[in-house]
């Protein structure tokens, strides 16, 4: 089968790593996955052919309706491809009512919200988010994100550069990283070196401003100076895990809206690959569900946390099994493979 993702592809945002991943997978398994587009400075292989397309998959992350010049030529893809044979995965929870949590929104308004769900609903019957909890009663949970054991780092966590590294962006994310940094706080000197890696942490993107965005990228600059926060500019989406293995932990955290519904992003899994400890700033249901019943220990509690900072960085060596642990756990229940043959069932439902 040969499937066509309709996306915009980023090199150092968004699910550049996933893409890459469905690419090869699609083509060990006999099948071909295409990548709509033709921006020459892509690391993408990109392909307008539609017409020979057996399905379209409409990836729909935060870049869409962004970039208005991008000529996806939808007109064409849908009459390409019959209804029954395009899917719609909505990444970042825009198939709902709008939402509001922890300053953090799908949709400015109510208006904004039917009209996309309109869109969606034009394209397909086949409405997919990655989320086993999906709030609309039409919605498919489908974990478009996944795991690839190749990407495991031996694990190491003594020697580092630094003590935390974050890899992503600050879009909504200044909240979650707050509890985190409230944390180390008392502990300052004892984690050593702290590094974020991605848009907006040590100024506001140029970009946000020209499109009325700030309010999705704030942080307090201040107070990150007084942390001694090293910023990093984005690296394209193959250097991610090595960046994240330059830290004895990185934190798993998420926007407030994607908490809210139970999401999953490239970040779920690309963190227990690196040579770090992933530092769960997520509930202990999400964390069960995802990682294992052994990944509690790695949640940042809510009382004390600056236990759980100070026992990462003088004793990182017991937390290895329970790394291991996790690693075996998504291989076996979130790989690539799988993915691609849950999607390739939901086109031919």
């Amino acid at each position: 089968m040969r499937l066509m993702f309709v996306y915009y592809c980023y090199n150092d945002a968004g699910s550049a790593q996933d893409l890459h991943n469905y690419v090869r997978v699609a083509r060990e398994l006999g099948h071909e996955v295409a990548i709509y587009g033709a921006d020459p400075e892509s690391l993408f292989k990109l392909s307008q052919d539609v017409a020979s397309a057996d399905a379209i998959v409409f990836i729909f992350e935060w870049t869409t309706q962004l970039r208005y010049g991008d000529r996806l030529d939808l007109a064409r893809m849908v009459a390409s491809v019959p209804r029954r044979r395009r899917v719609v995965i909505d990444c970042d929870g825009g198939y709902n009512d709008a939402i509001s949590a922890g300053g953090d929104y799908n949709h400015k308004n109510t208006e904004a919200s039917c009209r996309w769900m309109e869109v969606c609903e034009s394209l397909s019957d086949k409405l997919c988010q990655p989320t086993l909890h999906p709030l609309q009663p039409n919605v498919r949970p489908f974990f478009f994100h996944a795991y690839n054991p190749a990407w495991e780092v031996p694990l190491d966590l003594s020697g580092k550069d630094y003590g935390m590294v974050y890899v992503g962006h600050s879009k909504f994310r200044w909240g979650p990283m707050k509890r985190v940094l409230r944390a180390i706080e008392p502990v300052r000197p004892l984690v050593g070196r702290i590094g974020f890696v991605g848009h907006g942490w040590g100024q506001m993107p140029w970009w946000a401003t020209q499109m009325k965005i700030e309010d999705h990228f704030y942080t307090d600059q201040a107070y990150l100076h007084q942390m001694e926060v090293e910023f990093i500019q984005p690296v394209p989406y193959q250097e991610v895990i090595s960046w994240m293995s330059k830290g004895v932990f990185s934190p798993v955290i998420y926007r407030p809206l994607f908490d809210h519904l139970r999401l999953v992003t490239c970040r779920t899994f690309e963190t227990p690959a690196a040579n770090t400890i992933p530092l769960f700033g997520l509930d202990d249901n999400y964390v069960r569900e995802i990682y294992g019943e052994y990944a509690l220990e790695l949640i940042l509690p809510q009382e004390h946390p600056e236990d759980k900072i100070i026992d990462f960085v003088k004793r990182p060596d017991r937390y290895t099994k329970i790394i291991r642990g996790i690693r075996k756990h998504l291989a076996g229940q979130h790989s690539y493979p799988a993915r691609l043959r849950q999607l390739i069932e939901i086109v031919e439902s």
